[in-house]
């Protein structure tokens, strides 16, 4: 990024010069310097967008996306006629983590490790456009779009305390079927429970070092103990939903006369008929991707217990980093309900919080920041509310910092499995065109977005993990 456009507040975050309202970077110097002008861009044009309250932001992870950029955040108020955006929410909407905690130690499962890889790989399908034994007919994808993690619970995927480490509870209100086409329903007929692909894993990690030991106690996790690490969304039904509502929210927009600053930020007013569409029909893409890994969830369980029939896996946390929320905050002392887009930013609820369970009331909320398959990835706790400025959102990830198409031409598939199982990392994969493209180096340097993310008071670092084994579409 071209450093003569932005100025530094302090330390930790930093401002857009030209932008016509307040921006906030986060990161430091590094990150930001490191950070495509587009970042700049675009976190700069969502300022324009009627409605905002407070600054548009983007988190330590940032790079160029479609609309919003990726880890970019920015709040809308419906009665100040405030816009939802699909590009503020993403093509793969309520992609999250679900994270399991097991009662497995290094000691247990190193001298399984390649088998535990190998029945994961067989047992979660992964990538492009691949189906499931799950065959589901248009009726059935309503229930799934209105239940989500419930439904799969009714079905037999899981067990009843899933759903109270799960945001929401495993099903947000306010799905409406009716408002997702039929293509898009159809497109998920047989991807329930299917990995996909891209930069999705299921990921069998080591807990390496504790940097807060009270949050760790809350989340019952210690060194050496093993995590068990699943990314993935609302496959094909959300990715169509994104592509059906850019368009219509584009007509909306521009019949209402809102000077979009880039097409791709097509929106509408929250209140509008169209504005209700989406969020209908986004809830509803939100409700398929918590079934989804509460599926995975399931089938993960029978692999490892396949090998290790000792296993006990339970659901630590599962959150969303590709959404739009309603919900309560304080801005300048006045109490008010906004719509929080989160595009690549992970919600982080501070201690105290009603919608914490009550075994993390104290602590705040499990955070993911997770990396490439080959460094690792950081669980981390949501700050107090006076500490996190950012409508208590983090870091998502470690983030690109070079295109597919780049790591494409720098690295080959098999050399990098080969380079990683030599580290003790074991991949497997559908394509070694997708581990060229998710190759660790094409991403920022997880240590140092996790540090960025803790110094400008997002959440604080609770533990790393190390991979041990890595499924990827």
């Amino acid at each position: 990024m071209d450093m003569t456009f932005v100025k530094q507040i302090d330390d930790w975050r930093w401002t857009v010069l030209s932008s016509a309202r307040p921006v906030i970077l986060y990161g430091s110097r590094d990150l930001i310097e490191a950070m495509d002008d587009k970042v700049r861009e675009q976190i700069s044009n969502v300022t324009k967008l009627p409605g905002l309250v407070g600054p548009a932001m983007t988190m330590p992870d940032a790079h160029w996306g479609y609309g919003f950029p990726i880890g970019g955040v920015a709040a809308f108020d419906a009665n100040q006629g405030g816009i939802i955006s699909a590009g503020g929410v993403g093509f793969d909407i309520s992609c999250g983590v679900r994270c399991l905690r097991t009662n497995l130690y290094i000691t247990d499962v190193l001298p399984f490790i390649q088998k535990i890889a190998d029945r994961l790989f067989g047992t979660v399908p992964a990538g492009v456009g691949t189906e499931g034994e799950i065959r589901l007919n248009m009726k059935e994808i309503d229930h799934v779009m209105t239940g989500g993690a419930k439904w799969a619970l009714q079905r037999g995927y899981g067990i009843p305390e899933d759903l109270e480490y799960i945001e929401e509870h495993g099903c947000i209100s306010g799905a409406i079927p009716e408002y997702v086409s039929d293509n898009a329903k159809k497109r998920q007929l047989g991807e329930m429970g299917t990995l996909g692909s891209g930069n999705h894993y299921l990921e069998v990690e080591v807990v390496k070092k504790i940097y807060d030991q009270a949050a760790a106690d809350a989340f019952g996790i210690t060194e050496g103990q093993i995590i068990i690490a699943i990314h993935c969304g609302s496959r094909g039904l959300g990715h169509q939903i994104g592509s059906d509502y850019l368009i219509l929210l584009a007509k909306e927009a521009h019949r209402l006369g809102i000077q979009l600053p880039d097409r791709e930020l097509a929106c509408a007013p929250i209140l509008s008929d169209e504005g209700r569409h989406y969020i209908g029909a986004m809830h509803a893409g939100v409700n398929c991707a918590l079934a989804n890994r509460q599926i995975i969830t399931h089938l993960t369980r029978e692999a490892v217990s396949a090998i290790l029939p000792q296993a006990q896996i339970e659901t630590l946390y599962d959150v969303s980093h590709n959404t739009c929320k309603k919900e309560v905050h304080t801005v300048e002392n006045q109490v008010r309900e906004l719509y929080i887009h989160r595009k690549g930013a992970t919600r982080a609820l501070p201690p105290g919080h009603k919608d914490l369970p009550e075994r993390y009331r104290q602590a705040g909320q499990p955070v993911f920041i997770g990396g490439s398959m080959g460094t690792g990835s950081y669980l981390l706790a949501g700050n107090p509310a006076d500490q996190n400025q950012a409508f208590f959102s983090a870091s998502h990830g470690a983030g690109r910092r070079m295109s597919r198409n780049q790591a494409l031409k720098k690295w080959r598939g098999r050399e990098l499995i080969d380079e990683l199982e030599r580290k003790g990392i074991f991949i497997r994969t559908t394509t070694m065109r997708g581990v060229a493209e998710e190759a660790p180096g094409a991403y920022k340097d997880v240590e140092t977005v996790a540090e960025a993310t803790e110094a400008g008071g997002l959440a604080r670092r609770v533990a790393f993990l190390r991979p041990l084994a890595c499924v990827k579409g």
